[in-house]
């Protein structure tokens, strides 16, 4: 999943970075208020993990600003700051969790993984789909107890699917979580068909997969039959 951290303090931006890259969040990092808004501007992010004290920006306004343009995007506000209308002004606007500063990392991510479970409606760590298993917190795919041999990208590609159960997915959509924002011109929708091949292929040599569709002219979708 996509990862922007707003954050002035960059030591501990970095920090926060190379842990989330550890744990398979594509990340990136705008250390002012005017820079977050103009990668806001042009990228769809998951998460924003947002410091509301920026020197050049309020960070409530970000709130405001991002989720005109980027409403599906989860925030979870990341501050020095103790008072506790700041934390109620920022769930009011949609912030979804808050974090005061020190924290541990791992607290961190539990948040994170709390909020994904919520937003995303996942019941457990075990997803069912037909023969298959995916299994969110090993990250592993299993067909009737054998495990399914998947490359990072391509189990990044079916949990994202699963996650978005029952939704279409377009292309784009799909490339810009999986393997990072770009520019149009170097966006080609064959890549992301390449890949669903190589899974479809991967998937069917232990049982049939149905529920993962194409949806000509647009992009994919997995159904789990759970609306």
């Amino acid at each position: 999943m996509n990862v922007l951290i707003v954050e002035d303090e960059k030591s501990l931006a970095k920090e926060i970075s190379s842990f989330l890259t550890r744990e398979n969040f594509l990340v990136e990092v705008a250390h002012t208020g005017r820079e977050a808004s103009e990668k806001i501007a042009v990228n769809l992010y998951d998460f924003v993990l947002l410091d509301l004290g920026l020197p050049d920006y309020n960070g409530l306004d970000l709130i405001k600003e991002a989720k005109k343009v980027n409403p599906e995007a989860s925030f979870i506000i990341i501050t020095a700051r103790g008072a506790v209308e700041d934390k109620v002004k920022g769930l009011d606007l949609g912030a979804d969790d808050y974090l005061a500063k020190p924290f541990a990392l791992v607290e961190l991510l539990s948040r994170i993984n709390a909020v994904a479970r919520r937003k995303f409606k996942v019941p457990d760590n075990d997803i069912q789909l037909g023969e298959f298993t995916v299994k969110i917190n090993s990250r592993r795919l299993f067909c009737k107890g054998a495990g399914v041999d998947l490359t990072k990208k391509e189990f990044d590609l079916l949990l994202y699917l699963v996650l978005n159960h029952d939704k279409v997915l377009t292309r784009q959509q799909l490339y810009e979580h999986i393997w990072g924002n770009i520019l149009d011109d170097q966006y080609d929708s064959n890549f992301i068909d390449v890949h669903i091949k190589n899974l479809r292929k991967k998937l069917n040599a232990h049982a049939p997969s149905p529920w993962l569709e194409t949806v000509r002219g647009v992009g994919y979708r997995v159904t789990t039959g759970e609306n």
